[in-house]
């Protein structure tokens, strides 16, 4: 949920337990084994692209990510992917993929305006005539930010076989013009201390991100509410876009 925690080497490790296999990752390796090349942008440990070339894809594969503590994990995990540092920004892209993807909600990081502008403007660059880019965000109708409760304990196992409980704590009553502020809280118990990170996701609705969508010129092919390909509907947990080049 918060990238720049897993700056930390430590937390990175704890990533793939904590993010297990969902049916959104089932989705997005069914598009990504249609395509020839692929781009994930905040790829994390790269689950999808190793899950990918572990399953015999043969195409180029190309995860971007900020966090050089995430990428440790997905090269040593698979030194046969394109595992490149950085944003969006390290790069003058040129239309040379087939799919450029955002998955485990990493688009919501993306909190200012222009952040978003800079990479549905890449991601546009990026793709090739007849591309998809695909994304997905939290829909605010759905309101998940309230389930972040400290009560709600993920109890995982880290590398070394020791367990980690995790919980999420919302700041303040709520979105502020969108954006919800939160931590995430990690204990151990040889931990001296729990470690807490700070994070902030945004909120857009549908209209927005197509406002957003058009002036990077991009138009929505489909869209769903949830990952067995639902319509959208107010409450839908999921913004699920699949877009091209307009």
């Amino acid at each position: 949920m918060v990238d720049h925690a897993y700056a930390d080497l430590t937390l990175a490790a704890l990533y793939d337990s904590l993010n297990p296999w969902r049916p959104g990752d089932d989705f997005c390796l069914g598009l990504l084994r249609e395509a020839g090349s692929v781009l994930d942008i905040g790829c994390g440990t790269g689950q999808l692209l190793r899950r990918a070339r572990a399953g015999g894809h043969p195409g180029r594969l190309t995860g971007l990510d900020p966090a050089a503590a995430m990428l440790v994990q997905a090269r040593r995990a698979r030194p046969d992917v394109e595992w490149v540092l950085g944003d969006v920004r390290v790069r003058h892209w040129r239309p040379e993929f087939d799919l450029v993807m955002m998955t485990g909600h990493a688009f919501q990081e993306l909190v200012a305006d222009e952040e978003i502008r800079v990479c549905l403007r890449a991601a546009r660059a990026a793709l090739r005539d007849g591309g998809r880019f695909v994304f997905e965000t939290r829909n605010p109708g759905a309101r998940a930010w309230e389930r972040w409760t400290p009560d709600r304990v993920h109890e995982i196992t880290a590398p070394d076989g020791t367990p980690v409980r995790v919980w999420h704590e919302t700041l303040g009553t709520g979105p502020e013009r969108g954006r919800v502020r939160f931590t995430e809280t990690y204990a151990g118990p040889y931990w001296p201390a729990p470690r807490s990170v700070h994070g902030v996701l945004r909120f857009l609705d549908a209209a927005t991100l197509d406002g957003f969508l058009a002036e990077a010129g991009l138009t929505v092919a489909a869209r769903y509410g949830d990952w067995d390909r639902a319509p959208l509907t107010p409450t839908s947990p999921e913004i699920i876009t699949v877009a091209r080049r307009a």
